[in-house]
């Protein structure tokens, strides 16, 4: 059983309390007190606003040197796939391979964000915004499932499993060589989110978005909202190289937590009882008659 163990309310990051969290959360919890682990340091000393140097927010060596490194490695992988998803986007949707897509990213910046397209072209935003309206209103700290475990008709067959394994989110390599995004970092949000947001949970955006982060290692999908906003405020403020690796390399077990929860989800509605429509009345059975004679 995989079990939210990563997500703890009212954590105290006394030393003994912390002695109960995942590593990757112990180390993000002590960077932000750098006495503490003087060789797992922040990129740059923590300001007010945030951890980047120049007027134009260009990241720390450190972490711009990891993210050429992982675009370069990524490279062969984003051939590969714009080749393999032409194919499928030219069997089950016409249409572009790419989707493009404004996000707001560091500072409330925008930027076009690039993905391989797993929707149907035209596809309607507005269940995506009502399901972000209860998760905002929501009192009850509801987990952030994904729509594509409820059977989201917008997808183009097999969708799901590229949103679950990521592959849908190679081309951002695009954007990590921009420096519009980093590997690591806050998952970018569209622009109505943004505008939804309440000041505190804008915090988040004092880091470079990223593919991955702290969020996603840390039960992404069975987080509340909230959970996900702290989240990726404790990275924009304990940002550091230790903690990127660590992030990076337990990615893919997330992953795979990821696709196993979204098939179990999508397993069980398929074997729901189908409701009759409303306005509908289910018929009875015909019998076959035999012909007069």
């Amino acid at each position: 059983m995989c079990e939210n163990r990563f997500i703890r309310q009212n954590r105290s990051t006394t030393n003994g309390s912390e002695r109960s969290l995942p590593a990757i959360e112990r180390l993000a919890l002590s960077t932000m007190n750098p006495q503490k682990t003087p060789r797992a340091r922040p990129y740059a000393a923590h300001r007010q606003a945030s951890i980047y140097g120049g007027p134009d927010g260009s990241m720390p060596l450190g972490k711009r040197a990891l993210d050429i490194f992982l675009c370069i490695l990524g490279l062969p992988f984003l051939c590969f796939f714009t080749v393999v998803m032409a194919a499928v986007v030219r069997l089950a949707s016409p249409g572009p391979v790419f989707f493009r897509q404004e996000r707001v990213g560091y500072r409330g910046r925008r930027f076009m964000c690039y993905k391989f397209r797993t929707m149907k072209v035209n596809a309607d935003t507005r269940s995506h915004q009502a399901y972000l309206d209860t998760l905002l209103t929501s009192k009850t700290g509801a987990p952030m499932a994904k729509l594509d475990g409820k059977g989201d008709s917008r997808l183009i067959a097999g969708g799901w499993l590229l949103r679950a394994t990521g592959i849908d989110e190679l081309p951002q390599i695009i954007n990590v060589w921009r420096q519009e995004m980093s590997f690591v970092g806050p998952r970018p949000c569209l622009p109505y989110e943004y505008d939804r947001y309440e000041p505190w949970h804008r915090e988040r955006f004092n880091a470079m978005p990223g593919l991955t982060g702290l969020w996603q290692v840390s039960g992404k999908n069975r987080t509340s909202f909230d959970e996900m906003i702290k989240l990726d405020i404790r990275y924009s403020q304990s940002q550091n190289f230790l903690l990127d690796l660590g992030i990076i390399l337990l990615t893919p077990p997330a992953l795979a937590i990821q696709i196993a929860d979204i098939a179990n989800s999508r397993l069980a509605r398929a074997q729901l009882p189908a409701r009759p429509r409303a306005g509908m009345r289910a018929r009875e059975p015909v019998k076959e008659s035999s012909p007069a004679g």
